[in-house]
């Protein structure tokens, strides 16, 4: 972009618009926010008669039918960041500090377990560890010779459910220790040898206190989503009779509805989470300070032997649970007469597919409100986020520091928790839209909005003001110099952009369960409300069509100039 386009998209206009519009975008982002941890914090106060109470909050930490989902939930928390820690650390090293072979093919099994969504994970399992028809179980009992009430595994437990979660979590600090591995210079370990440190030695006194902040922010953000996941719990959880806390919330919105009570519910768990993600960010805050110095040499690889091959085999077992035993689970309940038998060249059948997009009605709704609102909320989101990285970047308006804070606030606030805070906000006048497909475009914009923000505003950063300056000299506004100037230099990560909330809202369930109707179903309500019903062929069918549009789309981004797989291990 040269001085001659700033000349040539630059005029005065006889109305400059630029502050309206830009305070508009303020206030929107305003009004998304607040207003559903608003109605969270009434409704938590109130009673049914609308009087200010603390007894909901009384019954939360007393009643044993609370109680119970919330030390289920620190069980299963706890237990499932300790597992996703023990595996991820080993496996990030092996990875970022060693010759294991495979480690780009690695690294793109992770970013699949990425877009497998938790919930269509924990149906795979069940197609695999189910104790009476899982298929892991039958081949135990054909190898045994085990009776029928035999079970090697049973997914419907509270240790199968730690499991499953761990499973589709530990991707999050793999990457975090990785990234963090590899960034530390060569040169610390040449360092630690010429002063005769051996190989362990340097792991213990060099390598490990420089990877630890990023170990235990990897702990808190498995415990983070160990703790606020919906999916995986009500499929796995609620068979067994169990509840965690988000499924304890979503059972308070069943007939008769408790809305005071799930507000309730719903705030000790922002709070915390809240609490945890300030921990992470502190921690993480300190690798800034570790190493000083230049442009550093690469990182030196321990050189491993035939041990190597060994090395490998772990790392393709590990991720043969999140990867390759669901996948294969799910094709073959796809291609199965039985979802729980094993197809072969004879028995396998297309019957699946015309059930599940040629006779169940509902499958065209899910499919064109998904794409509808993932079309709309990518775009909107986009924008938004755009609009919201300029004011907070370019300081546009009074008050950018606390936009920014709301456009990461989001974060923040699990996606159960937001669909009540929703409910509560639009299922009454003067904002009645529950029944619509614009509530759930809300809760979708809302939840993504935090990584779309912090994806434009790091954008903004590598681009120098001085262009858009120029433009504005000769007579350009603001949004003038954003659209014609700007916009067109951040390209690649606008799109990006696009791409990723696109394929977060295909994949979205906790908050669109809590506000759906039978109109406004969308492909992940569609596949959890089959499970009830047990068509497992049908959840197949949609799961891996599911997963072959994500995988495209995200295979899209990377072949993005400036945003491939590079990038992606910086991030």
């Amino acid at each position: 972009m040269s001085i001659a386009t700033a000349e040539r998209v630059a005029h005065r206009p006889f109305l400059d618009l630029s502050q309206p519009i830009l305070w508009a975008f303020a206030a929107f982002l305003c009004v998304l926010i607040v207003l559903p941890v608003s109605w969270l914090v009434v409704f938590g106060f109130s009673d049914r008669a609308g009087a200010f109470t603390l007894e909901n909050f009384e019954r939360l930490f007393t009643d044993p039918d609370f109680l119970e989902p919330l030390v289920t939930t620190l069980i299963v928390a706890v237990s499932s960041s300790a597992i996703c820690c023990a595996v991820a650390a080993p496996m990030a090293w092996l990875v970022a500090r060693t010759d294991v072979p495979l480690r780009l093919t690695i690294r793109a099994l992770v970013t699949a377990s990425f877009v497998t969504p938790p919930f269509l994970g924990a149906i795979a399992w069940e197609l695999l560890a189910a104790p009476n028809s899982g298929l892991l179980n039958q081949a135990f009992r054909a190898l045994t010779g085990a009776p029928q009430d035999v079970a090697l595994f049973n997914i419907y437990s509270l240790p199968g459910l730690i499991f499953v979660i761990a499973t589709y979590t530990f991707p999050y600090v793999f990457v975090l220790i990785a990234n963090a591995l590899e960034r530390i210079p060569g040169e610390l370990e040449d360092a630690s040898a010429i002063l005769g440190g051996r190989m362990w030695h340097t792991a213990r006194r060099v390598m490990i206190p420089l990877a630890l902040p990023a170990l235990l922010a990897g702990a808190l953000i498995a415990f983070l989503q160990a703790m606020t996941l919906f999916g995986s719990p009500a499929i796995l959880a609620l068979p067994s009779g169990f509840h965690t806390m988000t499924t304890k919330i979503w059972s308070l919105f069943q007939v008769p509805p408790k809305p005071e009570l799930a507000a309730a519910a719903s705030l000790p768990l922002l709070i915390v989470t809240v609490m945890l993600l300030r921990a992470q960010r502190a921690l993480l805050g300190r690798r800034g300070y570790s190493v000083v110095g230049g442009k550093s040499g690469d990182p030196r690889r321990i050189r491993l032997g035939w041990l190597k091959w060994v090395a490998l085999a772990v790392c393709l077992g590990v991720l043969s649970m999140p990867v390759f035993l669901p996948y294969f689970a799910l094709f073959n309940a796809a291609f199965s007469p039985t979802a729980t038998t094993l197809i072969s060249p004879s028995t396998m059948t297309l019957h699946n597919i015309q059930f599940a997009f040629f006779e169940l009605s509902t499958t065209k709704v899910a499919l064109k409100n998904t794409f509808i609102l993932g079309t709309l909320a990518a775009t909107l989101g986009t924008i938004l986020a755009l609009v919201i990285g300029y004011i907070t970047a370019r300081t546009a308006v009074a008050g950018h520091r606390f936009l920014g804070f709301l456009a990461t606030a989001p974060i923040a606030i699990p996606g159960i928790v937001l669909g009540v805070g929703l409910f509560l906000s639009y299922a009454r006048p003067p904002f009645l839209l529950y029944g619509t497909i614009w509530i759930l475009l809300l809760a979708y914009l809302t939840i993504e909005l935090p990584a779309a923000y912090q994806q434009m505003q790091s954008a903004y950063r590598a681009v120098h003001p001085e262009l858009e300056d120029a433009s504005r000299i000769l007579g350009a506004t603001r949004l003038q110099a954003l659209r014609h100037v700007t916009a067109p230099l951040l390209r690649t990560n606008v799109i990006a952009t696009w791409c990723f909330i696109f394929v977060s809202v295909i994949r979205e369930l906790s908050a669109a369960i809590m506000l759906f109707t039978s109109e406004t179903k969308v492909i992940s309500v569609l596949i959890f409300d089959l499970k009830e019903s047990g068509d497992l062929g049908a959840i197949a069918v949609l799961g891996i069509s599911m997963l072959l549009i994500t995988f495209a789309v995200v295979i899209f981004a990377n072949r993005i100039p400036g945003f491939g797989a590079g990038r992606l291990r910086n991030t």
